[in-house]
């Protein structure tokens, strides 16, 4: 049953312990992915940053996915409160884009379930897009809004970053299929000789 939002905010229940516990993990998940994005847009480590963005998006992908899973939060305000401006993630998206160069574009389907139509997607829009959300999210959860910071969360994933970092993971599994798979059957040969013959 949905709560009313018409209640006063300071007569409705305060997050359980449950999703205080739910919110401390997801922000602590959101901080990892965005330090881990920032760090591969920075382009200091590019021999990893194909399997570096794979980890990251998986992972925040679980906490997505376990906020899917429950009921609707609902926020203790009756409008969202305003977080301040939006973090500036041009430059992580650029940064993205020029490691990924070559790499960055791939062929996306608009809506898996209701179309076949295809569109362009962009790996460095997408990483960015989900660290934007998150972002948002964690300002929330600093400011001690929990419930409007879960809120937001898991609005989002379902709404947007969901979608986009479910993409972004399936065309760097993609890449690093090939990287590994994609070798001389010689080459493969041999390597498998050796790991059963030491």
């Amino acid at each position: 049953m949905s709560e009313d939002l018409s209640t006063p905010a300071d007569e409705r229940p305060a997050p359980s312990a449950d999703l205080v516990s739910l919110a401390e993990e997801s922000a602590a998940e959101a901080r990892t992915y965005i330090d881990t994005v920032t760090a591969i847009g920075s382009g200091t480590a590019p021999d990893t940053a194909i399997p570096m963005s794979l980890l990251a998006l998986s992972q925040v992908l679980v906490m997505g996915a376990r906020l899917g899973a429950i009921e609707d939060v609902i926020p203790e305000e009756r409008f969202e409160a305003d977080p301040g401006p939006d973090a500036e993630v041009d430059p992580l998206r650029q940064g993205l884009s020029n490691l990924l160069d070559g790499l960055d574009e791939y062929v996306d389907p608009v809506d898996p379930v209701t179309s076949g139509e295809l569109t362009t997607g962009s790996l460095s829009n997408d990483m960015a897009v989900v660290a934007s959300a998150l972002s948002h999210g964690l300002r929330h959860h600093e400011a001690g809004r929990i419930s409007e910071a879960l809120w937001w969360w898991q609005f989002s994933y379902l709404s947007d970053w969901g979608e986009r970092a479910a993409a972004a993971l399936r065309v760097l599994h993609s890449m690093l299929a090939h990287l590994r798979l994609d070798a001389d059957e010689e080459t493969v040969a041999d390597a498998e000789f050796d790991a059963l013959h030491p």
